[in-house]
């Protein structure tokens, strides 16, 4: 799974590093602890308006939920699950994005059961290009979220040392098929990285908090 991020590309490299038009309600950067139902920055695309990066909830709220609470935060798609899944079937079909990232953390337990994290980046330094799907959602009071969740898959055989599932990694060359703009054939894309696509270090237990923030928190650590 993938349940926290950090972002640090400015917003105008990630509209050109995507070729996307940026809205104008995006977050701000950095930000080291991208939490779930936090905004997260995604690349989206319409056959007229061309690509678009804007901002969504992390946390895909189906159609169905009166309340955004109504059953369980679903910030991840299985990808062995996800045309089955009646929360997910008709995004993952038509509505698919690419959640931009610069790592994201993965916990391990020590022999006492403490969480230790991980900081996990692309190994040749480039930001992430995470599979996404996402929709509308309007509550009883009218107004409407746009909410997202990211794509997993299981952890490739380096990767599963830290995590036995791991978000789908989209590389350049693929971006135009996972975005509907190459035609069909884009489940073909949601399998796990190349085992020496992602390196990652340890950090420190501060990020366990939710509330934590600061560049420290991507900093190597020595335990």
């Amino acid at each position: 799974m993938c349940g926290r991020m950090a972002i640090t590309l400015p917003q105008d490299a990630m509209a050109q590093l995507f070729s996307a038009v940026p809205s104008n309600d995006l977050p701000g950067v950095p930000n080291y602890n991208i939490c779930p139902t936090d905004p997260v920055y995604i690349v989206t695309s319409d056959p007229l308006a061309g690509r678009k990066l804007s901002a969504m909830r992390w946390g895909l709220i189906p159609h169905w939920y009166k309340k955004p609470s109504d059953g369980p935060l679903l910030i991840n798609a299985r990808a062995e699950t996800i045309v089955g899944k009646p929360a997910f079937r008709d995004a993952v079909r038509a509505r698919r994005g690419l959640v931009v990232a610069t790592g994201f953390y993965e916990w391990t337990k020590d022999g006492q059961g403490g969480r230790d994290p991980w900081y996990i980046t692309r190994q040749d330094g480039a930001p992430l290009a995470l599979a996404a799907i996402w929709q509308d959602w309007t509550g009883p009071d009218g107004i409407r979220q746009t909410t997202c969740a990211l794509v997993t898959t299981q952890a490739n055989s380096a990767m599963v040392a830290i995590h036995h599932r791991m978000p789908v990694l989209l590389e350049t060359e693929d971006w135009p098929l996972w975005l509907g703009e190459k035609g069909k054939g884009a489940a073909a894309l949601m399998g796990a990285a190349a085992n020496n696509a992602l390196k990652w270090h340890r950090v420190s237990r501060a990020v366990n908090s939710n509330r934590a923030s600061g560049a420290d928190l991507i900093l190597p650590f020595d335990a």
